[in-house]
């Protein structure tokens, strides 16, 4: 499970009991660190997430098992020395945020990272009150800032951050005040299954988008991988042979992740009958992407990879894959 995940259970787990979050609030130095940092805690000392890869503990860890009751900030800094033997690339400070995280918020939070999703975390920057937005618009949202139009600000905030396709943190103004929005924006991970030139193409072309990609021939080793999606994950099964039915079988029934396969009219016909023979009903194999990419005409094993990735940012972002001149909605 990667980092995002672990964070998400242990959220999901402890939200009955009451959860409190911290947050980075403002920082300088460090060099480049990522953002949507985050720590959660119990009042029992549990605690999961991590900020600036652990250099900040001694602020952290206490502030996350207050913050279950009440919102503080604490001001942190660290050394030249501690700081590069964290990992980090030189000394720096930040001023932490810690607040209560109500259990309806903390459970959709939890259930979104543990998932994938795009999710959001708003508050003012005092840790007054706390909305989770999730979904692949935000649209679904849990709890409240207080007052409907501070909600509204905040969803429209978090919103035009999700546009820019990337986790980020940032302060926001908002009525008299501010607001500390957090995005999640999950990383596609493709997995290619089997080999060929299409499957280089596709390692290439998620390369080039930033994406994780590997690939695997082994059925076992497929089997496995699919078992762990999320729904950022992508499968693109390149193999027909018939063994390679039970992995869709498993990954459709989850329903998680993009499941695409490649393969002729006649080929996905075939495949088909054989999943509804394997006991498939019509709604989970309409989860199927096969043939799998948008009709752009292509040709080569580079024209296909891209008719590919280009369904799964559509799907992604729940769009047709049309021409932009063809829509009359907002670009981008």
């Amino acid at each position: 499970m990667s980092e995002l995940r672990e964070l998400g259970a242990a959220l999901r787990r402890w939200a009955p009991d009451g959860v409190g979050v911290v947050r980075v609030l403002a920082r300088h130095g460090f060099g480049t660190v990522e953002s949507g940092q985050l720590v959660a805690g119990t009042a029992g000392g549990s605690v999961a997430g991590v900020l600036y890869r652990g250099a900040l503990d001694d602020a952290v860890l206490p502030l996350a098992e207050a913050a279950v009751s009440a919102a503080h900030t604490r001001e942190a800094h660290v050394a030249e020395a501690a700081a590069v033997h964290a990992g980090l690339a030189c000394a720096g400070g930040a001023t932490l945020l810690g607040h209560p995280l109500p259990a309806a918020p903390a459970t959709a939070l939890g259930e979104a990272l543990e998932r994938g999703v795009p999710a959001a975390l708003i508050s003012t920057v005092q840790g007054a009150g706390a909305i989770v937005l999730t979904g692949p618009e935000l649209g679904s949202a849990h709890g409240s800032l207080g007052a409907p139009e501070l909600d509204a600000q905040a969803a429209e905030a978090a919103r035009g951050l999700l546009r820019r396709g990337a986790t980020a943190t940032e302060r926001v103004p908002a009525g008299a005040g501010e607001l500390l929005v957090d995005v999640w924006v999950p990383k596609p991970s493709v997995l290619v299954a089997g080999a060929g030139a299409i499957g280089e193409a596709l390692l290439a072309q998620a390369a080039l988008l930033g994406w994780e990609a590997r690939a695997e021939t082994g059925l076992e080793a497929v089997h496995s991988a699919v078992a762990g999606f999320t729904d950022a994950d992508v499968l693109v099964l390149l193999d027909h042979a018939p063994a390679f039915d039970v992995v869709l079988v498993d990954a459709l029934r989850r329903g998680r992740g993009f499941i695409g396969a490649l393969g002729s009219r006649r080929t996905q016909a075939a495949r088909r009958e054989r999943l509804l023979a394997a006991g498939l009903t019509e709604a989970e194999l309409g989860r199927m992407h096969g043939p799998v990419g948008l009709d752009l005409g292509a040709r080569t094993p580079a024209e296909t990879a891209v008719s590919i990735v280009a369904q799964v940012v559509a799907v992604r972002y729940g769009r047709a894959g049309s021409a932009l001149a063809a829509g009359d909605g907002r670009i981008g």
